[in-house]
C-alpha cells in the first residue's frame, strides 16, 4: 500500500476517533443521554452541532477536523494550574465535563491542512459562580505559554506564538484586573508556569523568552490600542454600555494565524440597550437558524428555557452546570442560590428578583420602564411569526394598507403591508432597506447581520452608498403583482419622503393614494396601543423576521401629557433602529381610522335615551 494512502487512512481513523473523546462523550450525554433534561435548548443545540460536524469533518465543504491532541492540550494545561480560591484552593484545577466540552471544542477543531484553529470567536453565557474568571485567567496563561499551531495530529511540528499578546478586557479597570490578578496568582502558585513568565506585581505579565505581554484593558486604560492579540477575552459583556471594548478586539484581529476573541458573560438588565444582548441574539441564530452559517463562531449558552419555573430547583442546573456534579463546591453554590432565591421573592423587591433572574438564572431583563414591549409581549411576538409561505396563503389577494418610513439615505428604511384578516386578526409583512456599501459599517455599529438578513430575504441592500427609495415602491408593486395585494392606501412619515410620495401619486393618478401620517403621540397613539393589545390577545400574525424582532426590542414609548404614546428609539446614535416597525405603525394607524364608520346623526337620534 502506498505511503500516501496509508497516511490518509491513518488520519481518517484519527479523525473518527473524535467520536470517543470526552468532548464527544459529553455531547452525546447532552443530546441523547442522562444530561439532556439538565440542559437548556441552546446547550443541546451546541452539542448536536459538534456531533454533526464530526460526521462531515475534512470534506470539501467543511475543511475542519477535530484534532484530539489539540483538545487534550488545553485540557492538560488546566491540570498544571493551581486553584487560588474557594474550597479547592491549593489543588490543581480539575475541569468538569461541561468545561471539557467547551474548551475541548473551542481548541480542538482545526483546519485540516494548516492546523489553524477553526473558531476565532466565542460567546459563552452561564451563571454567576461557574468559574468564569479563573477559567479565562488560565486560558490567558495558556496563550502566553502553551498555545501552538501544527497540522492535525502532528504536535512534533508545533509552532508557538512569538511576542504573544493577551488582553483581559472588561467594562472597568477593577473587573479587568480580576482576570489578570487571578492569572498572576495562579501563575505564581503553578511551578511549571512560573518558570516561564515574569510576573510583576503591578505591570503586565511577560514571557521570559518570547516577550509579549498579558495585561488588563478597559475604558479606563489610557492606551487602548491593541496591537496583535492572540487572545482577547471580554469579561462580563452584559455590563458593557456599548461595544467599544469589543470592537477594539475585533479591529485588531487578522494579524495572527489563530487569534481568539472570547466573550464570557451572564445575562443582564436593560436588554434592548446592551450590545451583549444584540450579540447573543445573533449567537442564538448561529445555533438554531439553518440560514445562518458561521463556522468560525463557537456558541455555548446556558440559561433557563422558555416556560421553566425559576422556583423549581430541578431546572437550576441549566444555567448552573456546576450543580450537575455533586461536590463540596456544588453544595455551597446550591445553598447560595437557594438563599438568594428566598431572599428575593420573600422581599417582593423587584431589584432583588431581577438580580436573581439575571445572575443565577441567566435570563435577560428589560430594564427600561418605557420599553414598548416587555418580555412577555416579546414572547407573544415570536409566537405570532409564521413562515413566508404560510403568510402568503392567508394574505394573498386581500386588501391592505402599505406604509413606509424612510430613514437617512445612508441608514435603514422600512416598508410594510398590513392586512385585516376575515377572522379578525391583523397580518403584518415588514421589510427593511439599506445601501449596499454601508452594510459592513452598519453591521459593526448596530451589531446585527444585515448581509445575512438580506440573503435570507428579510431586508434589501440597494446598490451604491445611499438607499434607492424606488426599491421601496417596487416592493409594494411586487406584492401587488406576485401576491395579488389590493393596496387601498400607502401611509408614510413625511420626513425624507416627499419625492417618493409624489412619484406614487403621479404613477397611480390618485391624489389620495399616499397619505402622510402624523408622527406625534396623538397621531400614533391608536396604532401603537392597538398593536400591543392585539399582540396580547393573540390576534397578530407576522411574517417571520429577525429584523422585526430586533426593531420591536429596540422600540421605547414616549408619552404626552394626555397619556397618548408613540414609538421612538432609545438613543440618538441610531444604532437601535425601528424604521421598519414605524412603517407598520403608519399603515396600521390609517387602517384603524378608515375602519371606523362615520357617525350617523339621524341613526343616533332614533336610539332610545338619546340626548345632546
Amino acid at each position: 500500500m502506498p505511503s500516501q494512502t496509508r497516511t490518509v487512512i491513518s488520519l481518517a481513523t484519527r479523525w473518527q476517533s473524535g467520536l470517543h473523546h470526552p468532548v464527544s462523550v459529553y455531547a452525546k450525554q447532552v443530546t441523547q443521554g442522562r444530561l439532556r433534561e439538565q440542559c437548556c435548548k441552546y446547550e443541546i443545540l451546541a452539542c448536536q452541532r459538534h456531533l454533526d460536524d464530526l460526521k462531515r469533518q475534512g470534506t470539501e465543504d467543511f475543511p475542519y477536523v477535530f484534532d484530539t491532541t489539540r483538545a487534550d492540550r488545553i485540557i492538560r494545561w488546566f491540570g498544571q494550574c493551581i486553584q487560588v480560591r474557594g474550597v479547592d484552593a491549593g489543588k490543581p484545577i480539575t475541569l468538569e465535563p461541561w468545561q471539557v466540552f467547551d474548551l475541548g471544542c473551542t481548541y480542538g477543531w482545526v483546519h485540516k491542512d494548516t492546523g489553524a484553529r477553526r473558531f476565532s470567536k466565542t460567546y459563552n453565557k452561564r451563571s454567576r459562580g461557574t468559574y468564569k474568571s479563573s477559567e479565562k485567567s488560565c486560558q490567558g496563561l495558556y496563550h502566553m505559554c502553551g498555545d501552538a499551531c501544527y497540522p492535525p495530529y502532528r504536535p512534533e511540528e508545533a509552532v508557538f506564538e512569538q511576542e504573544p499578546e493577551v488582553e483581559c478586557a472588561a467594562v472597568d479597570g477593577s473587573q479587568a484586573m480580576r482576570v489578570l490578578g487571578d492569572a498572576k496568582k495562579i501563575a505564581r502558585k503553578s511551578p511549571n508556569i512560573a518558570r516561564r513568565l515574569l510576573i510583576p506585581r503591578s505591570n503586565p505579565i511577560v514571557h521570559r523568552t518570547r516577550g509579549g505581554y498579558m495585561r488588563a484593558l478597559s475604558k479606563d486604560t489610557k492606551n487602548k490600542d491593541s496591537g496583535a492579540p492572540c487572545y482577547f477575552v471580554v469579561d462580563e459583556y452584559h455590563a458593557h454600555p456599548n461595544s467599544e471594548i469589543y470592537e477594539i478586539g475585533t479591529n485588531s484581529f487578522g494579524k495572527r494565524v489563530q487569534s481568539l476573541l472570547d466573550v464570557i458573560t451572564t445575562a443582564g438588565d436593560d436588554a434592548g440597550s446592551k450590545p451583549c444582548y444584540v450579540e447573543e441574539t445573533y449567537a442564538k441564530r448561529v445555533l438554531e437558524d439553518p440560514t445562518v452559517t458561521d463556522e468560525s463562531y463557537f456558541v455555548m449558552i446556558r440559561e433557563l428555557d422558555t416556560g421553566d419555573n425559576p422556583h423549581d430547583e430541578a431546572v437550576w442546573c441549566k444555567p448552573n452546570p456546576c450543580l450537575r456534579y455533586p461536590s463540596r463546591y456544588s453544595a455551597i453554590l446550591l445553598k447560595q442560590i437557594r438563599d438568594e432565591h428566598n431572599a428575593a421573592y420573600s422581599s417582593n423587591d423587584p431589584n432583588k428578583i431581577r438580580k436573581f433572574l439575571t445572575r443565577r438564572m441567566c435570563l435577560w431583563q428589560v430594564g427600561s420602564v418605557n420599553h414598548y414591549l416587555n418580555e412577555a409581549c416579546m414572547a407573544m411576538a415570536r409566537k405570532a411569526m409564521v413562515p413566508p409561505d404560510v403568510f402568503a396563503t392567508i394574505t394573498d389577494g386581500l386588501h391592505c394598507h402599505c406604509g413606509f418610513d424612510l430613514g437617512k439615505r445612508i441608514d435603514l428604511s422600512g416598508a410594510s403591508a398590513v392586512f385585516e384578516l376575515p377572522d379578525g386578526r391583523y397580518a403584518f409583512k415588514i421589510h427593511g432597506f439599506m445601501p449596499e456599501n454601508g452594510a459592513d459599517r452598519h453591521e459593526k455599529t448596530d451589531r446585527v447581520p444585515y448581509k445575512s438578513w438580506a440573503e435570507a430575504g428579510y431586508c434589501t441592500l440597494t446598490p451604491g452608498d445611499v438607499t434607492d427609495n424606488s426599491y421601496v415602491y417596487n416592493w409594494i408593486c411586487a406584492g401587488e403583482r406576485e401576491h395579488g395585494w389590493q393596496v387601498d392606501e400607502v401611509d408614510y412619515d413625511g420626513h425624507n419622503a416627499t419625492d417618493l410620495a409624489i412619484q406614487m401619486r403621479e404613477d397611480r393618478n390618485r391624489e389620495d393614494f399616499c397619505v402622510e401620517v402624523s408622527q406625534t403621540c396623538a397621531g400614533q397613539n391608536l396604532a401603537v396601543k392597538t398593536f400591543r393589545e392585539l399582540l396580547i390577545q393573540g390576534k397578530v400574525v407576522i411574517e417571520e423576521s429577525p429584523l422585526v424582532l430586533w426593531c420591536l426590542q429596540n422600540a421605547i414609548e414616549i408619552q404626552n401629557n394626555y397619556g397618548d404614546i408613540k414609538l421612538s428609539k432609545r438613543h440618538k446614535d441610531d444604532t437601535e433602529r425601528i424604521d421598519p416597525l414605524a412603517a407598520a405603525m403608519n399603515a396600521l394607524a390609517r387602517l384603524l381610522v378608515r375602519e371606523k364608520p362615520k357617525p350617523d346623526l339621524a341613526e343616533a337620534m332614533a336610539r332610545p335615551g338619546f340626548s345632546l
